[in-house]
């Protein structure tokens, strides 16, 4: 349990409480985190560096990422204690920006990397670019970088495609873009996807996993590719992605033609 969290909760003395340190998880067999997909980044801010995988039980709304609900409770504890659970790995990204052709800033993402705007009225200008090479430049509300696990957050939110969890891909999704060709584009893992904040337009800002965030000054460049390090997850059922993808959106399955085969 989380010191900063423990205050708010009845507690019983066998219950260890750690700091907010992500130090804090090394030797540790499996991280359960009990919240919703957020609440599951934040575990993933500790568990990542030290490659503890994570076990998530929903208690928000979508729990998309989540293996089980509260009511299965008392069925995972009886798994994790048999350790009758496997392990996934989730790519990620790392993340830097550059001023002046230095890096001032890295940091890593989970589902997304998404530089936008600062100032609610004001578009920023930007140049998108892959492998070093320009796609298009316009003005929008941002560009969402995102891994195949993120694409079903904001990356989705904002238009693009759902991809599968075991493709190995990366996402650069525009948010209202003004312009002809802002389409979303996947691409290989090995690419390096770049975001180039114009000179002469206003600020803007970077989020990783809508947590960390660092101003951007015009003429910043944020540029992305596969992280080194992967997120690992428990997981206790089998179950293929669509069945997770029509349950967590409620899919209308059934259709006009009726019951699928």
């Amino acid at each position: 349990i989380l010191q900063e969290e423990a205050g708010d909760l009845p507690l019983p003395p066998s219950v260890d409480v750690v700091p907010h340190d992500p130090d804090a998880v090394e030797g540790c067999e499996l991280l359960v985190v009990l919240g919703g997909d957020g609440t599951l980044l934040r575990g993933a801010e500790f568990a990542r560096r030290s490659g503890v995988p994570m076990l998530g039980i929903n208690l928000g709304r979508v729990g998309f990422l989540a293996e089980a609900e509260r009511d299965d409770l008392d069925k995972v504890v009886d798994r994790v204690v048999t350790k009758a659970y496997e392990v996934e790995e989730r790519m990620t990204l790392d993340v830097l920006v550059r001023e002046d052709g230095h890096i001032v800033h890295t940091d890593w993402a989970m589902n997304e990397a998404s530089v936008e705007k600062r100032a609610r009225e004001r578009m920023i200008e930007v140049v998108t670019e892959v492998d070093g090479r320009p796609v298009s430049g316009f003005g929008c509300d941002g560009v969402v970088c995102a891994t195949p696990t993120g694409s079903t957050a904001y990356a989705f939110s904002a238009g693009g495609p759902v991809v599968w969890p075991e493709v190995e891909a990366l996402l650069m999704v525009p948010i209202s873009a003004h312009a002809l060709f802002a389409k979303p584009l996947v691409t290989s893992p090995k690419s390096v996807l770049a975001v180039e904040v114009q000179p002469k337009t206003p600020h803007g800002v970077l989020w990783c996993d809508g947590r960390r965030t660092v101003e951007l000054p015009a003429g910043a460049r944020v540029e992305v590719r596969r992280g080194a390090i992967p997120v690992r997850l428990a997981r206790l059922h089998h179950a293929p992605f669509t069945d997770r993808l029509v349950a967590k959106f409620a899919l209308p399955v059934a259709g006009w033609r009726g019951a699928p085969r």
